[in-house]
């Protein structure tokens, strides 16, 4: 048997193995979640809530690459996101693209200057209906139902990377080698990661268990908005009430909760 066969037979072995475990990881993993095991998302009296946090990014104001380079190291010093400078291995929670990558749905064949040459923030979308949740075997990845947030347990990621597959946004990162060298300066609050794990934004859960704000959206000085999506008074439903906005692949029934004002 050539070593390719025997490389396929193997992955095969494995899925099986995957999927006749998952109804057990998921009875486990549900009663772990609902207690929120993790420490750093424990909540103290401070606790920042809502029954479906979204952000509005307002696209007006970023017109250069360097105008979201605050947002994006704010972001990635304090979740110990390591700098690496090969592209093929580089892990991003946040990052900026150009609108056809952004909205490939949406792109006209020709656009303004403007539209054409300035970055878009991209990040998770936190869909209320993620297939990234559906996919994972383990629930390593997960979806906590009282806020909307999909959140990552790294402990329990197993680096199958369906939910990579499964996320048409590309909003998730694989760790091909040990990040932890690469981190510029820890954050001895946040966890790092190890080799074979998949790793994404997570709205901040760990600062809004204490009272505060994503990262990003402190760092905008008011060009990002976060808020309650289901509450018709929070800030961010008015921003969408008053100005044209769009999420990226709508199409796809993911249910975006980000929103861009354009």
């Amino acid at each position: 048997m050539d070593s390719s066969r025997r490389r396929i037979l193997q992955l095969l072995g494995l899925s099986s193995l995957a999927l006749m475990a998952k109804p057990v990881i998921n009875a486990l993993a549900v009663e772990e979640h609902a207690g929120e095991a993790d420490p750093i998302l424990k909540e103290n009296d401070n606790a920042l809530k809502a029954k479906q946090w979204a952000m509005v990014i307002d696209t007006r104001a970023f017109e250069f690459e360097g105008d979201l380079e605050p947002l994006v190291e704010a972001c990635h010093k304090i979740h110990n996101v390591p700098y690496l400078t090969n592209k093929r291995h580089e892990i991003k929670w946040i990052w900026g693209v150009p609108y056809h990558n952004a909205f490939p749905g949406k792109a006209a064949r020709f656009l303004s200057e403007e539209v054409e040459h300035k970055p878009f923030l991209v990040l998770c979308n936190h869909c209320e209906n993620p297939p990234c949740v559906r996919a994972c075997p383990t629930q390593a990845t997960w979806k906590r139902e009282t806020d909307g947030i999909v959140l990552m347990d790294f402990h329990r990621c197993i680096g199958c990377r369906f939910c990579m597959a499964a996320c048409p946004f590309g909003a998730r990162s694989f760790n091909y080698r040990d990040p932890r060298p690469f981190i510029q300066e820890l954050n001895a609050e946040f966890p790092t990661r190890m080799k074979g794990v998949v790793e994404k934004c997570n709205f901040c859960a760990e600062l809004l268990a204490v009272g505060k704000l994503p990262a990003c959206v402190e760092a905008s000085e008011g060009k990002l908005h976060f808020g309650d999506l289901y509450d018709a008074e929070s800030e961010v439903r008015e921003l969408i009430k008053t100005h044209y906005t769009i999420r990226r692949k709508q199409t796809l029934g993911t249910e975006p909760s980000v929103y861009y004002i354009v």
